[in-house]
């Protein structure tokens, strides 16, 4: 399944303002100063072309998590670099000056992307959930009205098919997407 250029946009944005958000907390939280609103700007500017150019499709939690990561550090070295005065573009790992802050700093970043990589990936899979049950719902209202355009068509397959629940047999039901299904004796008996 395609996204097309609404759905892309939407997600791409959510995607956007989650990232730079989370960027520019994290550079509050570490230095007490945000960047500045050029930074700001042009790095959600940047993470929002990228976003748009890579949902297409659904992504797995794996790329989003790495999308996010790789765009988090786009951002940091970005906001680094306006907090500079802009006149250097380096990396640095905090804002503090012993190993121990740089360390606690790179486990925080860590830790929040990982988090929110997380949340953004199962939001991910219940979109495209949600999508192909609309998508099969839409088919199947199609289907039917077509159906009843035909000519000839003089009964409502609804009225029939009521009839044939009541004497056929049970419907059948669908197995769910993330159920575990054990097989064996029960417990107890096993031991």
């Amino acid at each position: 399944m395609r996204a097309h250029l609404p759905l892309r946009l939407a997600r791409s944005a959510a995607f956007t303002v989650v990232c730079v958000a989370l960027a520019v907390l994290g550079h509050r939280a570490a230095g007490g100063q945000g960047p500045a609103s050029w930074a700001v700007a042009a790095g959600a500017a940047a993470v929002a072309t990228l976003a748009t150019l890579v949902a297409g499709r659904e992504r797995s939690p794996q790329t989003v998590v790495g999308f996010l990561v790789g765009t988090q550090v786009f951002l940091h070295v970005l906001f680094g670099a306006s907090a500079d005065g802009g006149n250097t573009l380096h990396v640095h790992l905090g804002h503090g000056q012993t190993l121990g802050a740089d360390l606690g700093m790179v486990i925080a970043h860590l830790t929040a992307t990982l988090i929110t990589g997380w949340w953004l990936a199962r939001g991910e899979s219940a979109l495209w959930s949600v999508l192909r049950r609309l998508g099969t719902l839409a088919v199947r209202r199609a289907r039917r009205l077509l159906a009843l355009l035909r000519p000839g068509a003089h009964v409502p397959r609804r009225r029939r098919a009521r009839a044939a629940v009541h004497l056929g047999p049970a419907p059948v039901r669908r197995a769910l997407r993330h159920s575990v299904r054990r097989r064996g004796p029960p417990l107890p008996a096993a031991f």
